[in-house]
């Protein structure tokens, strides 16, 4: 009876070896496993309570239109601009301008003219800050906010009391005041001195020697009297209504697009993507970085994670309950798949791709036999 239950127990010991050992290679597998991702269900472990302050949506094409009408969470200016709505018009004089006049009269016994000369030339008259000329014979006469025509009547009609018969010519040398600046973002910044007839920003950049093609998705911005616009490099190019005229004054600037989102999980690469055009959605940023990995993701636990500001959290309407949303995606339905194409990307959205709790289970499996071979 003895001799029996010993050869059970040895029969059962590699048994119960294995069954301790399966315990702790699923232990070890659902706990510290190396692999690169959470799973889902780790990541969204609490978000169904009542106090959660994490807010999950699945986006579906039941659900996107909504999502279409949150707000931004990150707002950027890139979008305001006036548009082209009247003929080209011709330059202001303003406060630095220096002003060339020239005053022709034939009269023998004029006031300006002698009889061997008949023109009296006034160079580089400078227009004060206050907007005035000096004109001898007539004094301080208002040009700025005029152009060359406006002026040079005005001078005329001053001197028509001196000279009746006199008649005046005008040319401008444009100061600061009438100049554009091209800060940066093109072969040659600079300042550009505004012609008579105002020039549009496309000529004005083409100018400059154009914008730099290093630049990444290019934004051009125009700074004029206080009020800052941006508008797309892209869009600037499309649309001939948004080749405005320029001002005196004016600042332009190009600057690369610096919007970015994170890329993690089980995906080709894991780093900081930039935004290599205007707008990206979701497969376009899972394709940017080398797509999901077939032996790793989850393709029903992609997510884009997202925190809004706390003015746009509201109770109703098309707005997040919370700050911190996660949006998840089922890649491998025709509902999810058109759904994420239509869901854009913004700036600072961290895109998860999951870890698959397969390899897990595989991994777990060499374990179990490695195991089960050391113990036999």
């Amino acid at each position: 009876m003895t001799l029996s239950k010993s050869l059970m127990d040895a029969k059962l010991r590699p048994a119960r070896h294995v069954t301790l050992a399966l315990a702790a290679v699923l232990a070890v597998a659902g706990c510290s496993m190396p692999r690169g991702a959470a799973l889902q269900s780790e990541i969204l472990r609490g978000t169904d309570t009542a106090d959660s302050t994490v807010q999950v949506i699945e986006v579906t094409r039941a659900t996107i239109t909504d999502l279409d009408r949150w707000p931004v969470a990150d707002p950027e200016t890139r979008h305001h601009w006036v548009t082209t709505g009247a003929a080209p018009t011709a330059r202001m004089i303003r406060a630095g301008d220096l002003l060339s006049i020239s005053v022709w009269d034939s009269q023998p016994d004029s006031l300006l003219t002698t009889g061997d000369q008949r023109v009296v030339n006034m160079d580089h008259v400078p227009v004060s800050a206050s907007g005035h000329v000096f004109v001898p014979y007539v004094g301080e006469v208002r040009v700025s906010g005029m152009s060359s025509e406006m002026a040079r009547r005005e001078i005329q009609d001053r001197l028509s009391p001196i000279v009746p018969d006199g008649q005046v010519q005008l040319s401008v040398s444009p100061g600061s005041g009438n100049t554009i600046d091209v800060v940066t973002g093109v072969a040659r910044p600079g300042r550009v001195q505004l012609p008579e007839i105002s020039p549009t920003i496309l000529s004005v950049l083409a100018e400059s020697g154009g914008i730099s093609p290093s630049l990444r998705n290019p934004l051009v911005r125009l700074n004029r009297a206080g009020e800052a616009y941006a508008i797309p490099a892209s869009e600037l190019f499309a649309s001939p209504a948004n080749d405005i005229q320029l001002r005196g004054g004016d600042r332009i600037l190009v600057e690369e697009d610096g919007r970015s989102y994170i890329a993690l999980g089980a995906t080709g690469r894991q780093e900081v993507v930039n935004f290599a055009r205007e707008d990206i959605n979701a497969l376009d940023a899972v394709s940017t970085i080398g797509g999901l990995s077939n032996t790793r993701a989850d393709l029903q636990g992609v997510m884009v994670l997202r925190t809004y500001p706390a003015s746009l959290v509201r109770e109703t309407g098309p707005y997040p309950r919370q700050q911190e949303v996660i949006f998840t995606f089922d890649l491998t339905s025709a509902d999810g798949l058109f759904a994420a194409r239509r869901f854009q990307i913004e700036a600072g959205d961290v895109v998860l791709a999951t870890e698959s709790p397969v390899p897990l289970i595989a991994q777990t499996i060499t374990m179990l036999r490695t195991l089960r071979n050391v113990n036999l």
